[in-house]
């Protein structure tokens, strides 16, 4: 793996942690796509440092299951606002 492809997934990571973000919130910090940031938490971190791979994957897991509720509170505030 490429140097700063390493450290590009060590800093994405460190974010996700420090900030509990979501994975298109870190894709918009790092200005990459979001199957970059998924790629390198899921498939290219584990080899670099299981421990904080396995953080990150609590972290990824939460924000999945809160997903439904985001999208539920933001289509209320899109219709609250053209009201």
């Amino acid at each position: 793996m490429q140097e700063y492809i390493q450290k590009r997934v060590l800093d994405i990571c460190s974010y996700i942690l420090k900030t509990r973000a979501t994975v298109r919130q870190a894709a918009q910090v790092f200005e990459v796509s979001k199957s970059t940031v998924h790629k390198d938490l899921t498939e290219r971190l584990p080899s670099l440092n299981k421990e904080m791979a396995e953080e990150v994957k609590k972290v990824l897991e939460f924000n999945k299951s809160e997903r439904h509720l985001r999208g539920g509170e933001a289509t209320k505030r899109k219709y609250k606002d053209l009201a």
